[in-house]
């Protein structure tokens, strides 16, 4: 079987990929770096504690809708000029969140930014699914994972040291200044790479047709549900972490600072070690294998807190619980958009937009019973993995080879390692 790329799908510059990094973290960055000026920014605005955090979930709600607009609207008028004109669009929202007079328009304009900035989360994920086939491909949607995991670590304590230094509307200012180099770079270097020939005709119709193709698709919808639930137990414990390890087992803030990154660290590494298996083991077996890890440890994890929580099992649960996760989320993105290979926008707006709503929903169930109390992070964590694995097992299937190839990877996926095996 034979297929046909659009150009430049064997390879994409080092340059390129540096402007699709930075567009995969500029989201994150806006999500977590201005967290710690939150009191100050309520003293600022006179504004309550619940119309900052409102300021959050504005922005994590554009940044759903903005997928899901945006991903499918390029896969009918290619990926460039959404994405240009998302950028630009975001830059002025930006600068407005960094002079914002009154909280209102503040929420206003975090919802701009989120619905604007979706475009470079969306369609940085389109690019790669366009432009770099099998192997490589995998390898470095595993790279804007692993990029998308390090940037809410480092987000805090950067946003912290320019709000010593500057203020919360320094932050504000850094992220508009982010957003101008990601408009300029995205303009300079990113070039079209879903060529006329691949596009969906039909206007807004087309939209909502692909809207309703990609869901149909039970591997996707299987892949989706298998990646999205994994992000939801991990933000439970992203949330209720804070409390767990400072209230309950005592840490000081340094020390919980440290045992985050140490298990932010799990991620990396795990994502790493998976980006370099591709090729080489099957993406469906890695990430079955990440699943399994995900559940067992998130129900040895359940049962911990439920009778009791002490320090030395928690601590090696929740590393083993990260280092599953890097064996997921690579590989289910990977999957997912090669069974909508046709509709790749459309694909990674689902992905995208589900991943981030799951994750807005979870983060307030975690604290309903008191942040002395660690059982509503087991539970949500458990029930999360164990959808995701229920998702995994009987949702997704192999293909036949006929259709797909072996081990459950697209065909096409299988074509384009091929060509790279006998490349070298």
């Amino acid at each position: 079987m034979t297929t046909t790329s659009p150009p430049g799908a064997a390879q994409l510059p080092g340059l390129v990929i540096a402007v699709l990094a930075l567009l995969t973290a500029v989201s994150p960055l806006s999500t977590d770096m201005y967290l710690p000026a939150f009191p100050q920014m309520a003293a600022d605005l006179g504004a309550s504690a619940t119309g900052i955090q409102l300021t959050l979930t504005t922005f994590l709600v554009g940044l759903a809708l903005g997928q899901l607009v945006i991903g499918p609207l390029s896969d009918g008028t290619g990926r460039r000029k959404p994405l240009i004109i998302g950028a630009a669009i975001c830059l002025l929202a930006s600068i407005a969140t960094a002079v914002a007079p009154t909280i209102e328009f503040l929420i206003v304009a975090r919802f701009i930014q989120g619905f604007s900035g979706a475009a470079g989360v969306v369609l940085s994920r389109a690019i790669i699914a366009d432009s770099a086939k099998g192997v490589r491909g995998a390898k470095l949607l595993g790279l804007m994972m692993i990029i998308g995991g390090i940037a809410p670590v480092l987000a805090p304590a950067l946003g912290g040291a320019i709000i010593a230094g500057l203020g919360w509307r320094g932050v504000f200012w850094v992220l508009a200044f982010m957003v101008a180099l990601m408009f300029v770079a995205a303009l300079c270097f990113i070039k079209e790479s879903l060529p006329a020939s691949g596009r969906q005709s039909g206007g807004v119709k087309a939209m909502f047709r692909s809207g309703r193709t990609v869901p149909s698709n039970r591997n996707y919808v299987g892949y989706l549900v298998t990646f999205c639930f994994a992000f939801a137990a991990m933000f439970a414990y992203i949330s209720a972490s804070p409390f767990v390890l400072q209230n309950i087992l005592g840490l000081s803030p340094g020390t919980y600072s440290l045992v985050f990154g140490v298990n932010s660290l799990a991620i990396m590494i795990s994502a790493i070690i998976a980006t370099r298996l591709a090729g080489r083991v099957a993406y469906r077996k890695m990430l079955g294998g990440g699943v399994i890890a995900l559940l067992l440890a998130s129900v040895a994890l359940l049962a911990v807190v439920m009778t009791g929580v002490s320090m030395i099992p928690t601590l090696v649960l929740l590393f083993v619980f990260q280092g599953s996760v890097g064996f997921i989320y690579g590989n289910a993105t990977t999957l997912a958009l090669g069974e909508a290979s046709h509709h790749a926008g459309t694909g990674s707006a689902f992905l995208g937009a589900f991943q981030f709503v799951l994750g807005a929903a979870v983060s307030p169930l975690v604290g309903l019973a008191g942040d002395h109390d660690a059982r509503p992070m087991g539970i949500a964590m458990a029930v999360a993995a164990a959808i995701s694995a229920a998702a995994f097992f009987l949702l997704t299937r192999h293909r036949s080879a006929s259709a797909t190839g072996t081990d459950g990877q697209p065909a096409q996926t299988q074509a384009a390692e091929a060509a790279e095996a006998a490349a070298h």
